[in-house]
């Protein structure tokens, strides 16, 4: 469209008027747009491979794209930044509180990453990414999900090939016939139903809780309620004994254990501790800590400190790494530190994504942090 049949769609819209095809030739507004004018802004992709373009893009090269081009925004290994989106991680969180919704945990399809990223992205400067140059961060976040190994190469005929795990989470809006006509008649407005009646309570219906002896629960005999407030002291103060017996073991078997994790605590530095936790936030797209974590996309990192590499249970570790555990690799203070520092270095062929560390203060918050807890 040129210039000034720009200026004059603009001219109509701000005066309120409907620039619409046939208002448009009613009013003499615009032409209607040539098919080469269509096809440059046609670059839709459909699920089932429809509109993708010739190209391809490696995993390698699309970690350096996205970090030359996606990173400011979404991090270095696509864990999000402030408000911005995480693309990885989230699997098997979709059912929590809080669900992490990524285009591994949550996304239906492969074409809606390509097409979005091809469309929109980065933000601020839509469709300045090439065709190859998609296709390659397409495959990185794939990688980053841990769908794809780090010598993967997408293109256009290996692209329906890849199936994202939630493709199966979605179905087709079926309430206009399902749930729609239970509410599409008249409402009733009077004698709308039977009259209710209270024909029996809850302990005639069996419903109420009972002690072993029959008495609805939380209720004492009087017997026992006479002799709590008057009868047998001496009975009540050998009763005391013996709890304060009872207390005074449990808390001397308790002492040992509570010197024991007071002294490990006190070994490490609370500010440094308190560093490494806000560093984590770069690792807990992948990995999660605390109780009841579980293995994401990355095995969860409880009691990490001290273990041998590639053992976590349930995790489906690459290759390179158990075959370094095999070998001995225990993820000690030093191993922790050079891995960090450069994780495919470390371990060649290792699936994680991340960068590394490259600030010695931050790697030694982190193992700080880290070994502060628990298996």
């Amino acid at each position: 469209m040129s210039k000034s049949l720009n200026l004059l769609a603009g001219t109509a819209l701000a005066a309120g008027l409907i620039a619409g095809p046939a208002m448009a030739e009613k009013l003499g507004l615009g032409r209607a747009a040539l098919p080469e004018e269509i096809a440059a802004w046609d670059v839709a992709v459909q699920p089932d491979g429809t509109g993708l373009p010739e190209g391809s893009g490696d995993v390698l090269t699309g970690e350096e794209v996205f970090a030359d081009k996606c990173a400011t925004c979404h991090g270095e290994f696509a864990e999000g930044l402030d408000s911005w989106p995480v693309l990885a991680g989230g699997e098997g969180t979709l059912k929590d509180r809080r669900p992490v919704k990524t285009i591994g945990s949550y996304w239906p399809y492969l074409s809606t990453v390509f097409d979005y990223v091809h469309r929109s992205m980065p933000f601020g400067s839509a469709q300045t990414v090439s065709v190859d140059e998609t296709y390659a961060i397409t495959a990185f976040l794939l990688y980053s999900n841990g769908l794809v190994e780090d010598d993967f190469v997408l293109t256009r005929d290996n692209f329906t090939e890849i199936t994202l795990p939630n493709a199966d989470g979605f179905y087709v809006d079926d309430r206009p016939e399902t749930e729609y006509p239970l509410f599409s008649g008249a409402a009733c407005m009077t004698d709308c139903g039977a009259e209710v009646k209270v024909t029996k309570r809850a302990v005639d219906l069996n419903v109420t809780p009972e002690d072993p002896d029959g008495r609805p629960a939380g209720t004492l005999p009087a017997l026992t309620m006479a002799a709590a407030g008057t009868a047998a002291p001496a009975e009540a103060a050998a009763s005391e004994a013996a709890t304060e017996e009872t207390a005074t073991e449990e808390t001397a078997a308790e002492e040992p254990a509570a010197e024991e994790a007071a002294t490990e605590t006190a070994a490490a530095d609370p500010a440094l501790v308190e560093a490494g936790q806000k560093v984590f936030k770069k690792c807990a797209a992948c990995h999660k800590v605390g109780e009841g974590a579980k293995n994401a996309t990355g095995p969860h990192l409880n009691g990490v400190v001290g273990r041998t590499a590639g053992t976590i249970e349930g995790f489906k570790y690459s290759k390179p790494m158990t075959d370094a555990g095999a070998g001995g690799l225990v993820w000690d203070a030093d191993a922790l530190t050079a891995y960090l520092e450069n994780p495919k270095g470390f371990v060649k062929g290792t699936k994680m994504s991340f960068a590394g560390l490259k600030k010695e203060e931050d790697r030694a918050a982190i193992i700080a942090y880290l070994g502060t807890l628990a298996p």
